[in-house]
């Protein structure tokens, strides 16, 4: 999975005033974001009256460290903190694979973008949401096997 240099990417969404006609200045922007991990629990496929279906779940990526002062590797204590992600398919062919295959303990990968939102609880009070909203979703791993 070879990827144009990052310096041509770059240039791709930087503009200058002198590009442009009349000195305007158009700029792009980019909301990206890649994660590593694995699926917390099975898809679910939800459909709001009059919209198109969504496949969701949930994805936990991992942060691990060597507290305490010492440079030596393996001195300190070794920390870790889960980060969970809600996981949104909207796209028609992702999101029926996502909702067949996906399952509890695989190991994905998920490209996409990060969409903030509000909803409203069972107790009316107004909640903000983080949601991914998956373009893209690569299987590393089968499921987990269960213990016998």
């Amino acid at each position: 999975m070879f990827r144009r240099p990052v310096l041509q990417v770059f240039r791709q969404f930087v503009r200058h005033e002198s590009e442009v006609p009349g000195g305007l200045a158009l700029e792009r922007s980019m909301n990206r974001v890649q994660l590593l991990g694995r699926v917390g629990q099975d898809p679910v496929m939800r459909q709001v009256e009059g919209k198109n279906p969504v496949t969701i779940f949930s994805m936990a990526t991992n942060e691990m460290w060597r507290s305490g002062e010492s440079d030596a590797y393996q001195m300190g204590d070794v920390s870790q903190k889960t980060t969970w992600h809600r996981i949104s398919v909207f796209r028609p062919g992702l999101r029926d694979l996502a909702y067949q295959y996906v399952k509890k303990g695989a190991r994905i990968f998920v490209e996409g973008k990060v969409d903030y939102g509000e909803y409203m609880d069972k107790n009316n009070v107004r909640r903000q949401a983080t949601t991914i909203i998956a373009d893209n979703i690569i299987f590393l791993s089968d499921q987990i096997k269960e213990k016998a």
